[in-house]
């Protein structure tokens, strides 16, 4: 049996209403939200808390084939890039993104001197750091994961601002205590960003 991993949830209010695939989710929200008594209804990407904006337009059969098999990070790149963008001469896409970097002239000799070039140093580097701070880019990507979701959902409700403050210390058993007596829905989701039980 395959198990589709969760992609994103929704909550209704303090609680959840659906959490899985993108399409299966937009599809949920968008029969609950066609009734006529419901709560606000806020998305999130599952692992990154991030708020995502659905288009629910349309039956569900237009919703679940313009949310097939889309994770979450193509959603929220949907807004900063045209879809009818043509591709201009070059290299041909390999998983490579050109972006402009900015340093100090002594930087770039370095850079340049090294073998292959400023590229390969660069890549080289970043894959040095990302193996060394695994764990510390990890836990504060738990963080603020957690916080983009509690900021969202939980902004002004009680302990709100205690519990960030046992989020960013890494204090588990607090933030557990401070938000005990939210929605369970939305406190075992919150507990899960940040102290996940795998990590």
């Amino acid at each position: 049996m395959t198990v589709t991993p969760l992609a994103c949830i929704a909550f209704e209010g303090g609680r959840r209403l659906a959490a899985g695939t993108v399409a299966d989710v937009a599809a949920a929200v968008r029969k609950r939200t066609a009734q006529p008594s419901h709560q606000p209804v806020l998305i999130f990407d599952y692992t990154s808390g991030q708020p995502l904006h659905l288009d629910l337009r349309g039956t569900e059969k237009d919703i679940r084939a313009r949310y097939a098999a889309m994770p979450p990070a193509a959603i929220s790149a949907l807004d900063d890039s045209p879809s009818d963008a043509r591709r201009g001469p070059g290299r041909p896409r390999l998983g490579v993104v050109a972006r402009e970097v900015t340093l100090l002239p002594r930087h770039w000799d370095w850079l340049n001197a090294q073998p292959g070039g400023a590229s390969v140093a660069l890549r080289k580097l970043v894959e040095d750091a990302r193996r060394t701070r695994g764990r510390s880019d990890a836990l504060r990507a738990r963080q603020e994961a957690a916080y983009r979701f509690m900021s969202a959902i939980a902004g002004d409700w009680r302990n709100y601002e205690e519990a960030n403050r046992a989020l960013f210390a890494g204090d588990a058993v607090r933030f557990s205590e401070l938000t005990e007596s939210w929605p369970a829905d939305v406190r075992d989701h919150a507990r899960q960003l940040a102290f996940p039980r795998n990590a």
